[in-house]
């Protein structure tokens, strides 16, 4: 699967308080809309054209939503075989539709944790920190090793 266009039409950003207490954070990713559409690049190709919305709900602190589209190529196969679950029962447990949702989350994430610094809400996601060293800490680990 190969993304060649992910495009954000509408974005929402929105704090409701200043004190932030016991938060609680729920993703909610969604295809709205799944269509072939001919893309020309040089020569014509059918691309798979993924409309969805993306929110980010911080419960009852804030919230921010995207809607936008991704364009995707792949197996035509695949991509028609996906349309035809999509179209019988706007089903999202596939495989495939499984790697589609993936792609928005992985997209929409990295612009929400942009957004989430412009409006002052924490990262919507866990980030690495670096801690005290403990004693597991100093044990080394060739898999981790960059060297």
């Amino acid at each position: 699967m190969q993304v060649v266009g992910f495009n954000i039409n509408k974005i929402e950003a929105e704090k409701k308080v200043k004190d932030i207490k016991n938060l609680q954070v729920r993703y909610s990713p969604n295809i709205k809309n799944a269509e072939l559409q001919e893309l020309g690049l040089g020569k014509k190709q059918e691309v798979l054209k993924i409309d969805f919305t993306y929110k980010v709900e911080y419960i009852d602190v804030g919230n921010i939503s995207f809607e936008g589209h991704a364009l995707i190529v792949d197996e035509i196969k695949e991509i028609k075989e996906f349309l035809e679950t999509w179209k019988k029962d706007k089903s999202i447990q596939t495989p495939f539709s499984m790697k589609v949702i993936n792609v928005i989350l992985l997209r929409a994430n990295i612009k929400a944790l942009l957004l989430s610094q412009e409006i002052n809400l924490p990262p919507p996601f866990q980030l690495p920190i670096i801690t005290q060293n403990k004693e597991e800490d100093k044990k080394v680990n060739p898999d981790n090793y960059i060297g």
